[in-house]
């Protein structure tokens, strides 16, 4: 068979079984759950493998087809019964290689326990994401993108094995079930497990559709799961991108321009080399790597080198600089993301009370407790990466690129990841590591140091945002205007996305406003920074929007005298599930009941609400204020509606993560620039929350059974507004620029 024939039977949306050497039975599933259009061979006896690793690399060039035509992922049963899934998306925490396999599991009737996972090789072709449109794993899309294609893939699964045994047996199919990996015929007490029926069932063709469970129906999906990935991350079998090894490995510290677009002028290579253990010094254009034995004597190496550069055209840049220029961006008319009503010339009319607010959002850094590494493996004729990536496909694209190797030649072993929050969708730490590994003897594993990881990370924007709003008699908005202005994300990562000059991340969260208000406009500026990198940052656009939405929504409560949360409800008429979860998360979190007093420190309650990444979302945040304005967060009360759960474990898990990583954002951190230079260095400087810090987090999750939204996001996007109502509420000092912290000491 040649590649496009594989290609093409790859794409197509129907079951495929063979069954292969080793007596296992192989499924290919589209993720799509559709197939090509015309292609009208659904459901036919194609039992042709899945195409091979090789095949999968060859594909990613070989494929004519437009792009979102093929995305395969493959199921395999042995005959011990292992149930085992490719999996398309990585493990960064967030509990993909629980949820993933829950959902295939309850459709087939496998034994959860006896799923087992392989992380699926670099292919967009094979392995795209439905809703990214590539194999990347972000944008809380993991649940959404494969709630109904896998769980249909099990279901056809699971009924080629009844039909082998009903036939094995000869019995009514009806007459059957299936429950922990075994089918039963209780009449006749006869069972087979799965394997037992991997032969008969290879031989029959698979149904074109099929009929899912209900809600009713579920035994694992909305039941709270262990993750199935604690194990080995206890007993230390679970490797992380940083943990390869090689045979005669070198291992490499680096050291980058500090300024973005400078270049090396100097290295003392003879003071390096004299460090016992040092192998080599290494020199591209923008940086220097000492390769040694072990990380430590690479450090000590690299110090001794001592590298000196030329900042070049970025020397002069500041925080103060980009601000300034963006704020001068600010006030020109940006392209428009929503326009309802005439919201400008309601502005302009007199009456009421018209509001104007400037808000603004720092650069942050990722932070990622696992620094950015790739271990490269360079062969005349091949190049092998180990690393923790989002995207693999990219990072193997990035490697053919700069080696010159055909695609399929490059092959990546991915891994745990260390955190992501967006960092890891980036591939600029593969391509440092491939461009000194072409300059290396043997293998070559590269690691950052904290510092040149938060030094030269890839930053979330910062946002300059103007608003306006008018309040009629009543104390109700009857006009609303918002201009964005930042950094496009996606005009580099995704430029498709960018319609009308509008990014559609950059917005989020602000265009599609949940409240009902007679005239709105959004606008959009794009503004690109000197000298900084940007890039996603757990949730980015609503990460931004929901701060400045939800604040400046409180400005308007208490400009009309009316209770945050009333004032919600009155705007959220057209918007139940939006109204829902704040009902659940003021009811739970006593809004309007007086707190209990912190010696010698104010408190205060606030509110927000936030509908992004397919889930809803309302928190309530209490906390204390100091003389010195030292803020601290005692109580945090989330009520979520994401649709239909899959583990509330897990929904639970991200929503405390996500608001402890939102907070420590919120409160003290930000990335400042000096001289085209990082100021911050390390979490000295570059806060986490702390144990002690950490306030009580309650999750309070909506039975709902529609589809799943996101989970990975809402949590971190929903925390900042919350907090600086909550601080307004205590001081009476609003807070229009983050961190919260700085602002407050100004005040």
């Amino acid at each position: 068979m040649d590649i496009k024939e594989n290609v093409s039977n790859a794409r197509r949306g129907f079951m495929k079984a063979g069954a292969a050497a080793g007596g296992s039975l192989l499924f290919g599933f589209s993720l799509f759950g559709c197939s090509r259009a015309g292609d009208g061979k659904e459901g036919q006896n194609d039992r042709k493998e899945p195409p091979s690793e090789k095949a999968v690399g060859q594909a990613a060039t070989a494929a004519s087809e437009p792009a979102g035509l093929a995305h395969d992922a493959f199921i395999r049963i042995d005959r011990d019964g292992i149930v085992t899934l490719i999996i398309h998306k990585v493990e960064m925490g967030q509990g993909t290689f629980t949820s993933m396999p829950m959902l295939l599991a309850e459709e087939l009737g496998a034994d959860l326990s006896k799923v087992k996972l392989e992380q699926a090789p670099a292919d967009n072709s094979l392995y795209a994401d439905p809703l990214l449109g590539g194999q990347v794993t972000g944008g809380s899309t993991s649940v959404r993108g494969a709630w109904k294609p896998l769980r249909e893939a099990g279901a056809k699964v699971r009924t080629v094995l009844v039909q082998a045994a009903a036939q094995t047996w000869k019995v009514d199919e009806k007459e059957l079930k299936v429950v922990g990996g075994t089918v039963r015929h209780d009449a006749s007490n006869r069972s087979a497990h799965f394997g037992q029926l991997v032969d008969a069932a290879s031989k029959l063709n698979f149904p074109k559709t099929v009929t899912l469970k209900d809600a009713a129906g579920f035994t694992l999906i909305g039941k709270s799961t262990k993750r199935l990935d604690s194990p080995a991350k206890v007993n230390g079998q679970a490797l992380f991108g940083i943990d390869a090894r090689l045979p005669n490995m070198g291992i490499a510290a680096v050291m980058a321009s500090p300024v973005l677009g400078g270049k090396v002028t100097a290295v003392d290579e003879q003071k390096a080399m004299a460090v016992k253990g040092v192998r080599q010094v290494l020199r591209i254009e923008g940086a220097v790597a000492v390769v040694a034995d072990n990380f430590w004597t690479a450090k000590q190496g690299l110090a001794a080198a001592a590298p000196q550069f030329d900042d070049g055209p970025n020397a002069k840049v500041s925080t103060a600089s980009i601000v300034a220029d963006m704020a001068k961006a600010s006030e020109g008319t940006g392209a428009v993301a929503t326009n309802k009503g005439d919201a400008l010339k309601a502005l302009a009319q007199e009456g009421g009370r018209r509001i104007d607010a400037v808000y603004e959002m720092p650069f942050l850094a990722h932070a990622t407790m696992e620094p950015m590494n790739c271990t490269v493996d360079l062969r005349p004729d091949a190049c092998e990466l180990w690393v923790g990536t989002q995207v693999p496909a990219l990072a193997q694209g990035a490697a053919a690129k700069l080696t010159g190797l055909p695609v399929e030649k490059v092959k990546v072993h991915n891994h745990y990841l260390g955190g992501g929050f967006g960092r890891r969708l980036e591939v600029d730490n593969v391509i440092q590591a491939v461009a000194f590994a072409k300059l290396a003897k043997g293998p070559l594993k590269v690691i950052w140091t904290r510092e040149e990881d938060i030094q030269h990370d890839m930053y979330r924007p910062y946002y300059y945002d103007r608003l306006s709003a008018r309040l009629d008699n009543k104390g109700m908005p009857s006009a609303w205007f918002h201009r964005v202005t930042g950094s496009s994300i996606m005009s580099r990562f995704a430029p498709p996305m960018v319609k009308n000059g509008v990014d559609p991340d950059a917005v989020e969260g602000a265009a599609d406003l949940q409240y009902a208000i007679p005239a709105m406009r959004v606008e959009y500026v794009r503004h690109e920074p000197p000298g900084v990198p940007t890039a996603f940052w757990r949730g980015v656009g609503p990460t931004h929007n929901i701060f400045v939405v939800e604040s400046f929504i409180d400005e308007l409560a208490y400009a009309g005298k009316t209770d945050p949360v009333a004032f919600r409800r009155s705007l959220l008429t057209k918007s139940p599930r939006t109204l829902a979860v704040l009902n659940l998360a003021a009811e739970k979190a006593g809004w309007g009941r007086p707190l209990k007093p912190v010696a010698g420190r104010k408190v205060g309650r606030g509110v927000s609400t936030q509908f992004a990444f397919g889930s809803y979302m309302a928190q309530v945040a209490e906390v204390s204020v100091g003389p010195d304005g030292d803020v601290r967060v005692h109580r945090v009360v989330c009520a979520v509606d994401c649709g239909q759960n899959v583990n509330p474990d897990g929904i639970v898990a991200q929503m405390e993560g996500g608001i402890v990583f939102g907070a420590s954002a919120a409160l003290w951190d930000q990335i400042t620039i000096e001289n085209g230079r990082v100021q911050q260095t390390n979490f000295g400087d570059y806060r986490v929350m702390r144990m002690n810090e950490a306030p009580t987090v309650e999750v309070y999750i909506v039975n709902s059974h529609d589809e799943p939204g996101g989970i990975g996001e809402p949590g971190t996007a929903g925390i900042a507004p919350a907090i600086a109502n909550a601080v307004f509420a205590a001081t009476g000092k609003r807070v229009r620029k983050l961190p919260i912290g700085e602002q407050l000491k100004k005040a």
